[in-house]
């Protein structure tokens, strides 16, 4: 019997969902005609069910929206820091924490507005706690034309970007800076170091949103164009004893940030996170370089990963799929499941995943990452049997469309919901 019994074990372990798996992604021309990572784990046996090439570093785009995310709860209260200030006798002088939602066409916060407008004192805005980049290492140059490439900022005001739509323009400031020109190419162009558009005069653009350069002084007489009262401008160091203002709730960008994968919540965390650690100046990069220290202490970690902005716009950012299963275990060990659940997007319900091939209830909770060439979804899955799993599933490196990426995840994910 025993013989019998042993080679009965043999055969179940032989035909597991994992084995029969991990066979098809070494075989199956799906995943072989690119270069493609799994990594699927089980935390409640804490052990790896699928591994291919899941300690190889891959390109990771917008994954890298999670480390953002990661940051943001080792940093950032239950509401966002919105203003830091210090009032001088019949002044009040005021310091952005990098907050994206002052005056924001899609998710504005009116806390810093009704704090300004309330104030007898004169208003004068210091831009001096920030002197870094307008874009992140990596970043294309070429980009600053496309919406997804907001500038980098102290005070971000509108989202850093103007909005082109049904012949309207928002801020209105820069309808006089905009020409319409009869052979001009389809959409709207800016000009590269100056805030001078160029839109064809017989094309009804819907909607774009075009980035502007950003300055302080462009910033407050945006600020007094809203509040109808002047603000002024001062470069003056941010001082030890200045008071933080707060504003909305901090899930409410969260969620904004993961659901349509919004470069610029995701790099001005970084820059609000520096603001609650120190009133000094603002410092985007020691609050990633913070974050990757919590993260060193595992060796998963170590040697696997290079993480150098806060949105996965840059190809320097490299991680295997073992070190976002790792980041997703601290994520879930920080957040209950309900809570993290509505702040990621459901495979085929909502945000980015809305259009994935899943229909019923919704089982996988996820971030995806795509640029040219590159396609990612990491996250949560529940499978069939009610087994919680973490995924990440990568894919760099091919010449088909995102979209087809994009359903060939879908497949994956649906055949670990059905087998596990």
């Amino acid at each position: 019997m025993k013989p019998i019994l042993l080679l009965f074990s043999l055969t179940v372990i032989a035909c597991s969902p994992a084995r029969r798996m991990s066979r098809e992604l070494r075989s199956n021309p799906t995943y072989t005609d690119h270069f493609t990572g799994v990594a699927l784990y089980d935390p409640s046996q804490k052990r790896a069910l699928i591994q291919h090439n899941a300690d190889k570093p891959f390109t990771p785009a917008s994954n890298t929206k999670l480390f953002s995310f990661y940051a943001g709860l080792l940093s950032l209260h239950d509401s966002l820091p919105a203003l830091r200030y210090i009032i001088r006798n019949d002044s009040v002088i005021f310091w952005g924490t990098g907050n994206p939602l002052l005056l924001h066409p899609d998710l504005p916060d009116t806390m810093a507005l009704a704090f300004l407008r309330s104030r007898p004192e004169r208003l004068f805005f210091s831009p001096a706690n920030y002197t870094g980049p307008r874009f992140g290492p990596g970043w294309a140059w070429d980009d600053y034309n496309d919406d997804y490439s907001a500038e980098l900022a102290p005070l971000p005001i509108y989202g850093n970007v103007v909005r082109f739509a049904s012949g309207k323009t928002s801020p209105a400031r820069f309808t006089d800076s905009t020409r319409m020109v009869a052979d001009a190419p389809s959409g709207v162009h800016r000009s590269e170091f100056e805030n001078q558009f160029v839109r064809p005069a017989n094309d009804n653009v819907k909607r774009q949103d075009v980035p502007f350069r950003w300055s302080g002084e462009l910033a407050a007489q945006l600020l007094a164009d809203t509040l109808h009262r002047a603000v002024g401008v001062v470069n003056m160091p941010i001082e030890a004893d200045a008071r933080l203002l707060r504003g909305s709730p901090t899930d409410s960008l969260y969620k904004r940030m993961l659901y349509v994968s919004d470069n610029q919540f995701a790099e001005q965390v970084l820059f609000m996170a520096s603001a609650e650690h120190s009133t000094g100046p603002l410092n985007p990069m020691a609050e990633l370089h913070r974050a990757t220290d919590s993260l060193q202490h595992t060796t998963m970690f170590k040697g696997s990963a290079r993480w150098v902005d806060g949105s996965g716009l840059s190809r320097y950012n490299l991680f295997t799929p073992n070190v976002l299963i790792d980041l997703l275990g601290r994520i879930y060990a920080r957040v209950p499941q309900q809570r993290l659940f509505a702040l990621l997007p459901a495979a085929g319900q909502s945000g980015t995943l809305k259009s994935l091939d899943m229909s019923g209830k919704p089982y996988v909770f996820a971030k995806s990452g795509s640029m040219t060439g590159v396609y990612n979804l990491s996250g949560y899955v529940l499978t069939k049997r009610n087994r919680l799993l973490y995924f990440s599933i990568m894919h760099n490196n091919f010449s088909q469309t995102v979209s087809e990426m994009r359903r060939r995840t879908a497949e994956l994910l649906k055949e670990i919901h059905e087998r596990f």
